[in-house]
């Protein structure tokens, strides 16, 4: 097994800088699905993974949104952790992205978006005693450190989400030579997986977005996309 930690090291700080812009900085959309996976597939070297990535959780995290007490799963953590494991799997045996690639990582990591909520869950307590902290420190007159503590505040976020990332970058380099070594029928089967995997995204995003006969369009420009494919004599890698 061949670790480049320098993508490890990568992966990581986009990773931990876009639990930094979803939670506390800017809160652009940077942080959604296709611009988080695409963002870490561009910086590993794997822009395509990234953007395949990025296309089909986004549509599978369309209809999530954090309102009022609702906290959904973290499609930031699912995207980074994600692309970086699957660019890693690619890079690790010197060869580049494919589908099959593709649906290995999105079956091992693409439920890290639930294991990013109760993450979310565990640190917003620290940031409350942090913030409680800060305003006994203000109460008191003691300000400058008051301002310094609330300051901390998004901190452990960066820290956690940073080593969860580099730990999915680290884990594809690990899963690497195994999944390389696959028989061509395991890898042909996955390859046709991962448009299957598009398909229900798509319906889901559609389904999510309560569009009047959402889910009939979605059907017809599914199929439009497939028949077409197929006419061309297209074949997925």
């Amino acid at each position: 097994m061949v670790v480049h930690w320098q993508d490890v090291a990568v992966a990581g700080g986009w990773g931990g800088l876009l639990a930094l812009e979803r939670r506390a900085f800017l809160q652009a959309m940077f942080s959604r699905p296709l611009v988080a996976a695409t963002g870490m597939g561009l910086l590993l070297g794997e822009l395509e993974t990234g953007l395949y990535i990025g296309m089909l959780l986004e549509l599978f995290h369309l209809g999530s949104a954090g309102l009022g007490a609702a906290l959904p799963e973290n499609e930031t953590l699912a995207a980074c952790g994600t692309t970086a494991a699957s660019a890693c799997m690619a890079t690790g045996e010197g060869g580049g992205g494919t589908p099959a690639l593709w649906a290995v990582a999105l079956l091992l990591f693409a439920g890290l978006g639930m294991l990013g909520r109760r993450v979310d869950r565990r640190l917003e307590r620290v940031s409350s005693g942090l913030a409680d902290r800060a305003l006994l420190l203000a109460r008191s007159g003691e300000l400058d450190r008051a301002v310094r503590l609330h300051g901390y505040g998004p901190l452990p976020y960066v820290a956690a989400f940073g080593l969860l990332t580099a730990g999915c970058a680290l884990l594809g380099f690990a899963l690497s030579p195994l999944v390389h070594a696959l028989p061509l029928s395991a890898l042909r089967g996955l390859a046709w997986a991962f448009p299957a995997m598009a398909c229900v995204a798509a319906a889901l995003a559609a389904r999510a977005s309560h569009a009047q006969r959402g889910e009939l369009w979605a059907t017809l420009a599914g199929a439009a996309v497939v028949l077409g494919k197929l006419a061309s004599g297209w074949v997925w890698r």
